[in-house]
């Protein structure tokens, strides 16, 4: 068994070695994207794992991967939106996916998001560096523990991310179309999204992408928000119009935004980005404003994390070449 890895990162290495030699299979290391060019390096291997935020849309990959008698694409991440899991299946090439890396690393950092929003953080850390340290109404802010707080998305992370914040003493509130016993444990369920947007005082969002989840939060359902609320985003970057919400934050309307994840971050997420890319996009006005705290895609990143997620992936394509059956299979 062989198997060809994309996009390694160096702080991947370990966790791979660590694969290796526990079970003896090779893994080529490579530190490239997956693209309709690079896949030509795939020939004589038996599968192919990959981390990458930019689409692989095009129909040469699967088509390639098909000739060379690769069936099997393990994705380092929860989501595998980036990925055609059409054309993966025209071709018989499964995607598969680490749907449970690291429930907490993800929860901490919605977590973390409101508590430095909810405390004006951004706003006192200003005020510092112009010499004013004086207690001021407009950094006046409220406890956890007197915050409904809103999870979007009772899952694996929503449900955990629930019991962070009810541990902080928030009274916590939720939505799914299905419903968590875990979640219920600490939250109360709402009948639809509008009864919890007009309730909550920090909404979390915690759902993968899919067309019923795009622009989830948009135009017409923003505005049935808690005025003076706050928005976290830890999910998938298209859950949010972020050309609807921007206005919103601007006018006071909205208290901040945690923006873990945006539908543009393709533009920037792991690369060293010249700044003059981002100007007049979403994320620029993002970054500049003080009432948004903005993370390039780093919700997941703790060691916990990256080792499940390679060890996780891995493991699909070992079950699968070995056994026939695809743990985690997308398609």
């Amino acid at each position: 068994m062989k198997i060809f890895a994309y996009n390694v990162e160096p702080y991947e290495m370990e966790a791979f070695t660590k694969w290796m030699d526990e079970t003896g299979i090779e893994v080529k290391l490579y530190d490239g994207l997956l693209t309709p060019e690079s896949v030509e390096m795939t020939k004589g291997y038996d599968a192919v794992t990959t981390c990458q935020v930019p689409p692989m849309k095009d129909e040469e990959i699967y088509k390639k991967l098909n000739e060379y008698g690769i069936k099997h694409i393990a994705s380092r991440t929860a989501g595998v939106d980036m990925f055609d899991l059409e054309l993966a299946r025209k071709y018989d090439v499964t995607i598969t996916n680490v749907p449970r890396y690291s429930p907490h690393a993800i929860a901490e950092m919605a977590v973390t998001h409101a508590m430095v929003l909810l405390r004006n953080i951004k706003a006192i850390e200003k005020k510092q560096e112009l010499g004013n340290f004086k207690w001021e109404k407009p950094v006046l802010s409220k406890e956890m523990r007197s915050c409904t707080v809103g999870i979007v998305g009772t899952g694996f992370i929503g449900s955990t991310a629930a019991k962070l914040f009810k541990g902080l003493g928030a009274e916590v509130i939720g939505y799914d179309l299905v419903k968590n016993p875990e979640a219920e444990k600490v939250l109360t369920y709402t009948d639809s999204l509008e009864e919890l947007l007009g309730k909550s005082d920090i909404v979390s969002l915690h759902l993968p992408l899919v067309d019923a989840t795009y622009h989830l939060i948009n135009a017409d359902n923003i505005k049935l928000m808690k005025p003076g609320s706050i928005i976290i985003n830890t999910g998938r970057g298209a859950l949010i119009d972020i050309e609807a919400l921007i206005p919103h934050l601007e006018s006071g309307f909205l208290k901040g935004a945690g923006m873990d994840v945006l539908e543009c971050e393709a533009i920037y997420v792991n690369q060293n980005v010249d700044l003059d890319k981002i100007k007049g996009t979403p994320v620029e006005k993002l970054m500049n404003m003080e009432n948004v705290r903005m993370t390039g895609h780093y919700a997941f990143f703790t060691e916990t994390a990256v080792d499940n997620l390679v060890s996780t992936s891995l493991g699909n394509i070992k079950t699968h070449l070995e056994t026939g059956e695809a743990p985690n299979c997308k398609n």
